[in-house]
């Protein structure tokens, strides 16, 4: 997906020195209210990728919570830097887009990832996680952890265990005891 008009050509370093236009504000605004409101942001270059390619990456990080948003890195830049985010400076050069995880960034960092393998234009760049920044592999490790959802069925399937074993074993008692007493029965019809 070509799209001179989603980022600049310059290093995101030579634009800071000046605020953004004043029309260009709601746009800092907005990148600044997501920014707050991720559990991680994932940064990833999309050189390359096809318009179609790019609604099936949105489409999977959305069920997966997150939102992938491409934005001018001028404007991000001044975004990341008004969050106190400039690890994340750096990141912003080249045609870049934005991963907003939400609650479950394991889950957004996963379909992202599962993006960059299906697809190698998609190139992990890094991102941040709780203030720290991630370097790819770092990214892909983060998404090679289950997810919050497989956790919660692990804790589940964990806890449902010892409770049916017990739950069967109590059944058995008196399902045993009545076979003794049966059988007791016929042992002193027959005497």
């Amino acid at each position: 997906m070509t799209n001179n008009d989603s980022n600049d050509d310059e290093s995101p370093n030579d634009g800071f020195a000046r605020e953004p236009r004043a029309d260009k504000v709601a746009v800092v605004e907005e990148i600044g209210e997501k920014l707050s409101e991720a559990g991680a942001i994932f940064v990833s270059e999309y050189r390359g990728v096809t318009v179609s390619q790019m609604a099936e990456l949105r489409g999977a990080l959305r069920e997966a919570g997150a939102q992938h948003k491409i934005y001018k890195n001028t404007l991000a830049g001044f975004a990341v830097r008004n969050a106190g985010l400039d690890q994340l400076v750096e990141l912003l050069t080249g045609p870049v887009a934005l991963t907003f995880a939400g609650d479950d960034t394991v889950a957004g960092a996963k379909a992202l990832a599962d993006a960059a393998r299906r697809n190698p234009l998609v190139v992990l760049k890094g991102g941040i996680l709780d203030g720290a920044l991630l370097s790819p592999d770092d990214l892909r490790a983060l998404a090679s952890l289950p997810t919050r959802d497989e956790l919660l069925a692990r804790l589940a399937g964990g806890l449902q265990a010892p409770l049916v074993k017990t739950a069967g074993l109590l059944q058995a008692l008196p399902r045993n005891l009545a076979y003794g007493l049966s059988a007791l029965i016929e042992q002193r019809a027959a005497a």
